[in-house]
C-alpha cells in the first residue's frame, strides 16, 4: 500500500501572521487587565499589578541625560488606587467603567500624590531649617514629586561644571536630608539662562546644564552612597526658565539645579 507523502514544511510563515499574533496578544492583555480591575478578588489584582510593574516603565527625560539610572514607576500604586475606588463603588465583573469614573479615579490618585508630596516637603523643609539651609534651598511640592531648587551660583563658577568648595558643604547637608528618600526615584535637572556658551567642552547651554547635573549626580552616588539605579541626571539648558531672562536677577534664578524626589504614585 502506497504511503501518503507529507508535504515538506517550510520555515517561517506569512508576514501577516506575525502582526495578527501581536494583535491577539495585545487584546488578551487588555481584557485581562479589564477583568482584574473589575474583579473584587484582590489577590488576582495584586498579581496583575506586579506583572504590569515588571513590564512597563516610565522614563522621565529632559533634553539629554546620562547616568546609570532609569526612572521606573511601578504602576502598582495607581492600580491599587483604582481597585479601591471601584470596589468602594460596589462594582463587579459585570460593571461598566465610564469615562467620568476613570477621570474621578485619576483625580483621586493625583490628590493622594499631592498629599504625599506635601508631607515629604514639610519634613524636608523642617530639616533644612534645622541645618540653616532655608535661604539656599527652595522646596516645592507637586502631585508627582518634591522639588529642591539649588541656585547654580552656590554650586558652580560661571561657565563651569565642577563643584565649588561651598557646594560640597551644601550637598553634604542636603544629602543627609535626602538619604531618607534614597529608595525613591530621584531626578537631577540642570538649567541655565539664555546667554549662549560655546567652547571645546560645552558646545551649548544644554551640555553645560547636563554636566552640572551630572556633577551633583556623581557626588551623591560616588561620595554619599546613593543608589544610581534609581537616579537620573538631565540637562534642560535654557528651555525651562522660571524667571525672565531680560534682567540679571531673572537670569540668576534660571541658572539652577533641581533635585526632584518622586513620590510612590509615580
Amino acid at each position: 500500500m502506497a504511503k501518503i507523502k507529507k508535504r515538506e514544511e517550510k520555515g517561517g510563515g506569512a508576514a501577516w501572521m506575525n502582526t495578527f499574533s501581536d494583535l491577539m496578544n495585545l487584546l488578551l492583555c487588555f481584557f485581562v487587565m479589564l477583568f482584574a480591575m473589575s474583579d473584587p478578588n484582590q489577590e488576582k489584582f495584586q498579581q496583575l499589578s506586579a506583572s504590569l510593574a515588571s513590564t512597563f516603565s516610565i522614563f522621565n527625560a529632559g533634553s539629554i541625560s546620562m547616568g546609570d539610572g532609569v526612572l521606573i514607576g511601578s504602576g502598582a500604586s495607581q492600580l491599587n488606587e483604582l481597585a479601591i475606588y471601584y470596589n468602594n463603588m460596589g462594582m463587579n465583573s459585570e460593571g461598566e467603567i465610564t469615562q467620568e469614573e476613570i477621570k474621578d479615579a485619576a483625580q483621586q490618585i493625583q490628590e493622594a500624590g499631592l498629599q504625599e508630596s506635601e508631607h515629604m516637603a514639610e519634613n524636608i523643609e523642617k530639616q533644612l531649617e534645622q541645618n540653616m539651609l532655608s535661604d539656599d534651598v527652595e522646596v516645592k511640592a507637586t502631585s508627582k514629586y518634591v522639588m529642591l531648587n539649588l541656585n547654580s551660583g552656590i554650586l558652580f563658577d560661571s561657565g563651569k561644571s565642577e563643584l565649588k568648595t561651598e557646594a560640597v558643604t551644601l550637598l553634604d547637608k542636603v544629602s543627609s536630608i535626602l538619604w531618607e528618600y534614597n529608595d525613591n526615584m530621584i531626578a537631577i535637572e540642570g538649567h541655565t539662562d539664555n546667554n549662549p556658551i560655546h567652547n571645546s567642552k560645552y558646545p551649548d547651554n544644554t551640555m553645560l546644564s547636563l554636566y552640572r547635573a551630572y556633577s551633583v549626580f556623581t557626588y551623591l552616588t560616588d561620595q554619599k552612597g546613593f543608589d544610581a539605579s534609581t537616579m537620573l541626571a538631565t540637562g534642560r539648558g535654557e528651555s525651562v526658565p522660571i524667571a525672565s531672562n531680560a534682567t540679571a536677577e531673572g537670569r540668576a534664578q534660571n541658572r539652577r539645579v533641581e533635585i526632584k524626589i518622586y513620590n510612590s504614585f509615580e
